[in-house]
């Protein structure tokens, strides 16, 4: 009889032992939680306003020339209006073009710096798995990747707390 109690003691023993650590974080939260993130999505929507309010400038002033050209048409000769339309029309593609060059420039800053936060953001959560034991750590989002799971497994908080607070804000 003791035989048969210490060998499923030992049985026991061995299936807690292998036994794995698993928790989730939401990805879309710790993501736009962030302090970072926040910080890049600033600096890129200060800079969006920046661009913006200077293509909107261009665009006024290309406006007032097509309103002047209007007024004037009468005083041209065919010639004189022609030449301005064509001028006019090469003006408001380079603006057209110009503003989409913009965005398009923006668009690709943005994604890079977005890029590699996200890869930090991946890199802290295997580290952190590796340094707290963790077998797994599964990834949720809006898509719902988990459809469940215990209480106590989400880590979102504790490993967002830990990325803001290392986290050196840089002007």
């Amino acid at each position: 009889m003791k035989k048969l109690f210490l060998v499923v003691l030992i049985a026991a023993g061995l299936t807690s032992c292998n036994q794995e650590k698993t928790a989730y974080v939401d990805t879309t939260k710790l993501i736009q939680e962030y302090s970072e993130m926040k910080d890049v999505e600033a600096k890129f929507t200060t800079k969006s306003d920046r661009v913006k309010t200077e293509l909107d400038s261009l665009a006024r002033g290309f406006q007032q020339e097509v309103q002047e050209y209007q007024q004037n048409m009468g005083a041209l000769s065919n010639t004189q209006r022609q030449e301005t339309e064509e001028r006019l029309m090469r003006k408001q593609q380079a603006i057209q073009q110009q503003q989409q060059q913009m965005g398009n420039q923006l668009r690709q800053e943005s994604d890079v710096v977005i890029d590699s936060i996200v890869t930090k953001v991946k890199e802290y959560v295997r580290e952190y798995g590796k340094d707290n034991g963790y077998t797994y750590i599964f990834g949720s989002n809006e898509s719902a990747n988990i459809m469940y799971a215990k209480d106590g497994l989400d880590i979102t908080e504790e490993i967002l707390e830990k990325l803001n607070s290392g986290y050196k804000k840089t002007e």
